[in-house]
């Protein structure tokens, strides 16, 4: 197994959040929230045939989150769960998906609605949505079906440094 992974992030995103205390905690709480995705040049052919699709998948590296712990009490519920049960920022490797609506692609600029992401945070990759791939319903969601439904997130994974 590799020791030492590096990636280098392909664009920056820009949104309205800048701390993580009341920001969407998932792009469905953040339906009507406009932002930019801003890739370098390098990867403008990229980008080639990406506007055909409605929706992207969205990996990014949760550069302002605190460190890993393994338990953690989600935006959704009071109690303690294992992290990887959790979509808690706080992981061993800090990366974050989300689903968002592409408006438009001019050159190597996005526009896309549901963004949940704090402004600055470094973009990993972009792939299409496509439902038939991506949508398994109806899906068991574990403790979440009877947790509370939090829309927006407080400072608790806020790295504090």
């Amino acid at each position: 197994m590799a020791n030492n992974l590096v990636y280098r992030p392909i664009g920056i995103a820009r949104s309205p959040f800048v701390r993580q205390a009341g920001t969407p905690v998932q792009p469905t709480y953040a339906a009507t929230v406009k932002g930019m995705l801003e890739i370098e040049e390098e990867y403008a052919l990229a980008l080639k045939d990406l506007d055909g699709f409605e929706r992207i998948w969205v990996l990014y590296h949760f550069n302002r989150a605190g460190p890993y712990q393994a338990m953690v009490v989600p935006y959704h519920d009071d109690t303690p769960h294992g992290l990887f049960a959790t979509r808690a920022p706080g992981r061993p490797n800090p990366i974050g998906i989300s689903v968002v609506k592409l408006l438009s692609v001019k050159g190597t600029c996005l526009e896309v609605e549901g963004l949940d992401l704090l402004d600055g945070t470094p973009l990993l990759d972009l792939k299409p949505y496509i439902p038939e791939f991506d949508a398994f319903s109806p899906s068991r969601t574990g403790w979440l079906a009877n947790g509370r439904r939090r829309t927006t997130a407080d400072s608790r994974f806020e790295d504090e440094s």
